[in-house]
């Protein structure tokens, strides 16, 4: 027989008989009506698991994990603000019923089951995904996380305190406000939990005001995998910087207390707190995950009998809140409702076409102050010395830094972070002297995690800050790449632009460092950012180019809300001569502030039309060397900088090239998976008759004298050039 059937004839058996299990009497501090309440949001849940199988069932619903046994989550909204932003664990249906009923004009009966239905009226994700979330309720939406969700939720916490001190223009959160993430206990294993949890342990001990309630929801499994008894209590109880507080999910009155006073110590401490909350897991994982394949009829029989709805229908019970016919009836009475709304729920209309489900991937324009720039003399206190360096042509790298200073002082929501970006300057200089002109606040030194930088500046764009988040060098960014895959860019798409998390990603990155660190310290491919979904990837070449894109960059976010990464080659930070040496060719002078170089505008140098030579980054640099060469054969030729990676600017680079006789392309990424796979795509869809193309090997990048044998060079371009063109002259 169906275990959900079985956990149903259970209650409506048991509880009229009184036939309760075993527990503690209800302890003082959760009011009658309150309980009442607790207990309506936890049939509702309950209700709405039901009817979730029986709509996928019939071919009507489209993806079930519930919430069954997981209900006392409904009391630790209670303990909390409306205001609390909250990331919910994908078993939290009873918290955001609860949060409902705190604030007005809420039809969750109707919301959820729309989700569950992927209605294209469904007001949260459009109809894209069933998910919990609500922008009324300050629930930003979750899909089915492991445990992706927490280092945003550091990142958040982290922004309330910061924004007291440093009110950005579109500040969301309360001042007062905490934040609330949920897990179960197999997600606390995983690296992006340890990592956000230590994170936030971290933070506190520095007295960092940093108010977060991680609540771990215990089930004792994680699909069929047990987790050792009392693991997480060992693991977690004495955590530095993060106090620890247990209750017993399963016990209404017990959870609200504990989940009080939690949230007490939070909110006047300003420092984080781990809440272990015993719950059980009823119906197996999701869909159709059979627990009897795993667990012994004994187990599953076991935690039935500790279903949270007969402990609470106990409790209201001995409390006199609610006798336990009355609980029976309002049960039946829940189920029978979600039945008739979900009937009339099932036929609102679906998403059809590609257009309407990528509708949200691109989140709407918001309204921004106008801002004027800062004055000569605001310039002039800031910069300083620096102010000479920009009358005369300077590397890549100091016009970063100028323009870097520029953007922080003119846009005040600008916050900076990563590893040795404040008093170091980074690794490569980028960032000197920001700490001391903006602020520990403004430029922090984060400890040595690219899943917390990137969590952490998510959460700081979702109340208002522009963050630009540095990751090291390209190579450190696969094993958080997660964090903008599977959160930053698919936030706006599953909230129907909802919510956003803008941000300029900084990556040092790309090959041909001499004899420095190999593959770790270069890498050359970018296809795994190319991949995702709305993400903006821009690649500047020169001093100039890099300071007006950089503008741009924090445009697209600011204005546009936008995810954008914005890589730069590290082999080119340092760069000053082109073709020999001391002849500074490649240095340029700072660009007057205003300055910006649009999205999809591409470079060009040179309008020769025997040959177009299409590339980008370093390749720029070194097609340079190589067109000078072939123009001296007379050979006449053009080199696009593309700029922007993607979105690909197709037309631009199309028009660029249509009137040249051949077009070869220069990617230094990999052979397999670079940007030249698909520029010679649109080439050939173009109808472009002559066109050829130069890359990396598939393969890593060595240390030493051996560091560009597997990268393209400028002998290289020249021999593939005058291949392509027959050695014409």
């Amino acid at each position: 027989m169906d275990r959900a059937e079985i956990v149903h004839e259970n209650f409506l058996t048991r509880v009229p008989a009184r036939d309760f299990p075993p527990g503690n009497p209800p302890t003082p501090g959760l009011a009658p009506e309150l309980a009442v309440a607790l207990f309506r949001a936890q049939c509702l849940s309950r209700a709405l698991d039901r009817e979730s199988r029986a709509m996928q069932k019939a071919g009507q619903g489209y993806y079930t994990i519930g919430s069954s046994g997981h209900e006392g989550m409904a009391a630790v909204a209670a303990a909390l603000h409306p205001t609390d932003p909250a990331f919910l664990h994908y078993r939290d249906a009873a918290f955001q019923v609860a949060r409902s009923d705190q604030v007005q004009g809420q039809t969750i009966t109707w919301d959820m089951l729309l989700s569950f239905a992927c209605s294209s009226e469904d007001p949260i994700s459009g109809g894209r995904h069933k998910v919990l979330g609500s922008h009324a309720l300050t629930i930003p939406p979750q899909t089915s996380t492991i445990a992706s969700h927490l280092p945003k939720a550091v990142g958040a916490a982290y922004s309330i305190g910061l924004a007291r001190r440093h009110p950005p223009e579109h500040r969301h959160y309360d001042p007062d406000a905490i934040v609330m993430c949920s897990f179960g206990d197999a997600s606390a294993n995983h690296s992006t939990a340890q990592g956000a949890i230590n994170t936030a342990g971290w933070t506190s001990v520095q007295s960092v005001p940093l108010p977060l309630l991680f609540v771990c929801e215990d089930n004792g499994i994680g699909i069929s995998v047990k987790t050792p008894q009392g693991w997480i209590a060992a693991s977690m109880r004495h955590r530095p910087g993060i106090k620890f507080f247990s209750a017993d999910g399963l016990d209404l009155y017990d959870t609200y207390r504990v989940a009080q006073q939690a949230a007490d110590y939070v909110r006047t401490r300003r420092k984080p707190a781990f809440l272990h909350l015993r719950t059980v897991r009823l119906y197996g994982h999701a869909g159709a995950d059979v627990a009897a394949s795993y667990l012994s009829k004994e187990e599953i029989e076991t935690d039935e009998a500790n279903d949270p709805l007969l402990h609470s229908a106990r409790l209201l019970d001995q409390a006199g809140a609610l006798l336990a016919e009355e609980a029976a009836r309002l049960y039946d009475e829940t189920c029978a409702r979600v039945s008739r709304v979900a009937a009339e729920a099932v036929t609102r209309p679906r998403l059809k076409t590609a257009s309407d489900v990528m509708a949200s991937l691109i989140p709407p324009k918001r309204d921004c102050a106008p801002t004027n720039g800062p004055s000569a003399e605001d310039r002039a206190a800031v910069f300083g010395a620096d102010m000479k360096a920009m009358e005369t042509p300077q590397p890549l790298s100091k016009l970063l830094n100028l323009a870097l200073t520029d953007l922080m002082l003119e846009h005040r929501e600008i916050v900076l972070m990563g590893e040795d970006v404040g008093r170091k300057g980074g690794v490569y200089g980028v960032t000197q002297k920001l700490q001391a002109r903006y602020g520990p606040d403004r430029v922090i030194d984060t400890l040595l995690d690219e899943q917390s930088i990137l969590g952490n500046a998510i959460g700081m764009a979702g109340n208002g800050f522009v963050p630009i988040p540095e990751i090291q060098f390209l190579a450190y960014l696969h094993n958080a790449e997660d964090q903008l895959r599977g959160e930053a860019a698919t936030l706006p798409f599953f909230s129907n632009g909802q919510f956003t998390n803008p941000m300029v990603v900084r990556i040092a990155g790309l090959g041909y460092q001499k004899g420095f660190g190999g593959h770790f310290h270069n890498d050359n491919s970018l296809a795994v950012l190319r991949d995702i979904p709305g993400l903006i990837l821009a690649c500047p070449s020169t001093g100039a180019d890099a300071a007006c894109m950089l503008r741009e960059c924090v445009r697209l976010a600011r204005e546009e809300q936008r995810l954008v990464v914005f890589v730069e080659p590290i082999a080119l930070y340092p760069m000053r001569d082109l073709h020999a040496p001391g002849d500074g060719g490649w240095m340029t002078p700072y660009p007057a502030p205003d300055r910006r170089i649009a999205l999809g505008e591409i470079g060009q140098h040179g309008d020769g039309q025997d040959l177009a030579i299409i590339t980008y980054g370093n390749g720029h640099y070194l097609s340079r060397q190589a067109q000078a060469r072939l123009e001296a054969d007379g050979l006449r030729s053009r080199v696009i900088d593309l700029r922007w990676l993607a979105p690909l600017p197709v037309e631009a680079m199309l028009a660029a090239v249509r009137d040249c006789a051949h077009v070869l392309v220069v990617d230094e990424c990999r052979f397999t998976g670079g940007q030249a796979e698909a520029l010679m795509a649109h080439l050939h869809e173009a109808g472009i008759g002559s066109f050829a193309r130069v890359t990396a090997a598939d393969s890593f990048i060595a240390t030493g004298p051996a560091y560009g044998a597997t990268l393209p060079s400028a002998d290289g371009i020249y021999h593939a050039a005058k291949t392509l063109t027959g050695g014409m002259a």
